[in-house]
């Protein structure tokens, strides 16, 4: 039985179609436009697009081989890369555009705490809804059990951009990347590697602000309750305070700083440990909201009235602070704004935009209300 080679189309070119390119049009009848038999017999070229597959079995190679000759990776002899080369050039084979990205987008957190996340969920999801991006949220978890395979998924949902709480590795960071995923860090624990695009607030003013504003009322005596030092954030707070108390003079002591979770049970512990020292402070400084809850108990346990006898101060702002009895002086930290500018952050990088700078922090401001006062004469 004779072999009928398929004829070459009579245009001036390829004809174009969805994922790739039919055979190349100008052969003539004795050119071989398909893979050639044992016998030397050609066999008929592809009916629809070149694939990777085709090529591969015209060079009587495997898949994985062309796809390292199309990506220059090593490990394949001269000559098979040259025969997969001139095939690839002579069907003008072009690999599949990436997949466009969802109309999704990612918020990822270490650990959800209900009332300070959910602050940030409300920034991000209001820039999210004007851009009609649902919103995959992610926590690790306390174990970080989930993270080993996040990032698989997250390549694999391709969303228009990412915005972590979380602390992502150098590896993730370079996969996000390689794929054109953007992300944006808020509120950074650690310090970041140049060039990782972040949004954080403005700690150690705030830190300044709350300890000026317990002097201004005439305290002396002022604790303070450190979040873990190796969160960045905590840390700039007590230097902001250390600051405050140097520039009025007064000691920076060290027997009035307690470190704690960012926990009630941590603002807890802490402040019984101060306020049961021979000569306690007047006042306390929390570095959080929740810590501050923690004070408020311990004050409770211990008879004090605050703020005759104990003024408190917290950090965040939280919608809780102006709820309980009595409510909390604290300095406001713009959470949803930083949420929402990370996002518009991560959506414009994706646009191709470059921003001015990588990190942007935004301010934080005093929010006095009734838990402080002067000190008891």
């Amino acid at each position: 039985m004779r072999r009928e080679r398929r004829r070459a189309p009579s245009g001036p070119g390829r004809t174009e179609a969805s994922g790739g390119t039919t055979e190349g049009a100008g052969l003539s009848n004795a050119e071989s436009d398909g893979p050639v038999t044992d016998t030397g017999l050609a066999l008929p070229g592809p009916a629809g697009p070149v694939t990777i597959s085709y090529i591969a079995e015209s060079a009587g190679v495997s898949i994985p081989t062309v796809s390292k000759v199309l990506n220059g990776r090593s490990g394949v002899a001269a000559e098979t890369r040259a025969r997969v080369e001139a095939l690839v050039h002579r069907y003008g084979y072009r690999r599949p555009a990436p997949a466009t990205r969802s109309n999704i987008m990612e918020l990822v957190f270490d650990e959800l705490q209900h009332m300070w996340g959910v602050e940030i969920i409300r920034g991000v999801e209001s820039v999210a809804r004007e851009h009609r991006l649902g919103v995959v949220l992610t926590e690790f978890g306390p174990q970080r059990s989930t993270i080993h395979y996040w990032i698989d998924d997250t390549v694999a949902r391709r969303p228009a951009c990412v915005v972590t709480v979380a602390q992502l590795s150098e590896d993730q960071r370079n996969q996000l990347r390689a794929r054109g995923i953007p992300f944006v860090v808020v509120d950074p624990t650690a310090e970041l590697p140049d060039g990782v695009p972040f949004v954080g607030a403005t700690n150690w003013t705030g830190g300044r602000s709350a300890a000026r504003h317990l002097m201004d009322l005439g305290h002396r005596r002022i604790g303070m309750i450190a979040g873990p030092p190796e969160i960045l954030c905590c840390q700039a707070r007590v230097d902001g305070y250390r600051s405050a108390l140097t520039a009025a003079g007064l000691p920076a002591d060290p027997s009035l700083v307690a470190a704690a979770d960012l926990t009630q049970e941590g603002g807890h512990a802490a402040a019984m440990t101060l306020l049961s020292r021979p000569d306690p402070p007047t006042a306390i400084f929390a570095s959080n909201d929740l810590q501050a809850l923690g004070v408020y108990q311990a004050a409770r346990r211990l008879g004090l009235r605050i703020p005759a006898d104990l003024s408190v101060v917290g950090f965040d702002d939280l919608p809780i602070a102006s709820l309980v009895d009595p409510p909390l002086t604290t300095v406001h930290q713009p959470l949803t704004e930083m949420a929402a500018a990370a996002t518009e952050l991560a959506l414009a990088l994706g646009r191709g935009e470059r921003p001015p700078q990588a990190g942007l922090e935004l301010a934080t401001t005093l929010t006095v209300r009734a838990s402080t006062a002067a000190p008891r004469p």
